[in-house]
């Protein structure tokens, strides 16, 4: 079976340089791995201690994020490693300033999985919610390098699950420790037959919660609100937006819009804009303009929205009518703020969670969406209770961090 999964990584990898040309985001997946060895040689000496954690992408970095900052300041004289697998996410968070060093992670080849290890020799290794890269975990055991999973997730339709997935649960044996976000998790490890995991919760709760104490102001999005009742629909994706639109349209009250789209892309923006009759202003063109006088702000750039949210009296959060469903509701949340989402959201604990309290609200189409729109924007005290409902689930779910960080303190000691 080994044998099969290396074949099938070096046809994926030889695939993904013919997609290559096709595809930007390809590109950016192939191209930005062929320097990662020379910057590691170049950045890691053989006397430098280092700790490495994985992420497949971005929100499994935001997710792990609250240990690298805690690991950071626990091993202060180890180089912290972040590698990640998608362009989603390197690309956006490659220049950040928590790590020492920032790369894509190589295919996990044997020959690849050897020398990266040679090169990055972590202390310890840590992989964020999920992705089990075989080599790399089967290198990391043979070389007794502790190895954890945190945030972790687990469910029984996953390969590790199945009468055929011997294999991938052989995978699992790799691990020191598995820090996992729920109850279901635990015992789905635990019918593996292995007793080293415990319940720490999701970390995400420790990083948004830390939100709050930062500078969240935007003097633009101040200026645009006007003191007036404001909706910030974020990560809004078409389906999203063709109910969302007829309601901006048709809406009569004194309520401002921002739309943070999830897709960016030129001709997305100017579809999305030429079908709402409103006045509106793009973030790119808000130079020189009284944003006070428009109605809908369209945010056509990235990086803004969690702070975009703390302006927020409502929030939609886009995702809930694709798959595999809703976008992050903690970022809203923490802020106290209502929440509306569509009905694509039982992958997510906190999205499930949060509309069992009636913290948030789960739409099914336009007259359900107009429906809790209108309950929240006319009645504030219906809308402050159901903020404070969110606010108060963040709070009451912070923790993870600091339970990952003593046992794996408590074990090295």
């Amino acid at each position: 079976m080994h044998f099969l999964y290396n074949l099938a990584i070096l046809f994926a990898q030889f695939s993904l340089k013919i997609i290559a040309f096709f595809s930007p985001k390809m590109k950016l997946f192939v191209d930005g791995r062929k320097d990662v060895f020379t910057i590691l040689k170049n950045k890691i000496s053989p006397k430098d201690q280092t700790i490495w954690f994985h992420a497949a992408s971005l929100g499994e970095y935001e997710q792990g994020l609250p240990v690298i900052e805690k690991i950071k300041v626990t091993y202060p004289t180890h180089k912290i490693i972040v590698t990640f697998f998608s362009p989603s996410g390197y690309e956006v968070r490659k220049n950040n300033t928590v790590a020492d060093i920032t790369v894509y992670l190589p295919l996990d080849t044997p020959k690849n999985a050897k020398l990266f290890l040679k090169l990055v020799h972590p202390d310890l290794a840590f992989f964020i919610k999920y992705e089990f890269w075989i080599n790399y975990l089967d290198q990391l055991h043979k070389q007794n390098i502790p190895t954890y999973l945190i945030s972790g997730i687990f469910r029984k339709k996953q390969l590790f699950f199945k009468w055929y997935g011997r294999f991938y649960r052989k995978a699992l044996d790799t691990f020191t420790y598995f820090f996992v976000q729920n109850e279901n998790s635990r015992k789905l490890i635990i019918e593996l037959g292995k007793t080293n995991v415990s319940v720490s919760g999701d970390t995400r709760f420790d990083r948004v919660a830390t939100i709050l104490e930062k500078d969240n102001t935007l003097d633009f999005i101040a200026q645009f609100k006007d003191n007036k009742t404001t909706i910030v629909i974020g990560s809004s994706w078409p389906k999203d937006e063709a109910l969302l639109v007829e309601y901006i349209n048709s809406c009569a009250l004194d309520v401002k819009f921002i739309i943070a789209p999830h897709n960016i892309k030129p001709e997305q923006i100017q579809q999305l804009q030429s079908s709402i009759n409103k006045q509106i202003v793009l973030f790119s063109e808000k130079e020189n303009k009284d944003l006070s006088q428009y109605e809908v702000f369209i945010i056509d750039t990235i990086g803004l929205l969690t702070k975009i949210y703390s302006y927020a009296d409502i929030a939609y959060v886009g995702g809930g009518f694709g798959n595999p469903g809703v976008h992050n509701l903690l970022e809203p949340a923490t802020f106290g703020i209502p929440i509306i989402i569509g009905p694509n959201y039982t992958h997510f604990d906190e999205a499930i969670n949060l509309v069992n309290i009636e913290g948030c609200l789960s739409i099914n189409n336009t007259t359900e969406l107009q429906q809790a729109f209108s309950k929240l924007i006319q009645d504030p005290d219906i809308r402050q209770k159901t903020g404070e409902i969110c606010y108060s689930f963040v709070q009451k779910n912070k923790g993870a961090t600091n339970n990952i960080l003593a046992q794996i303190t408590h074990k090295r000691d």
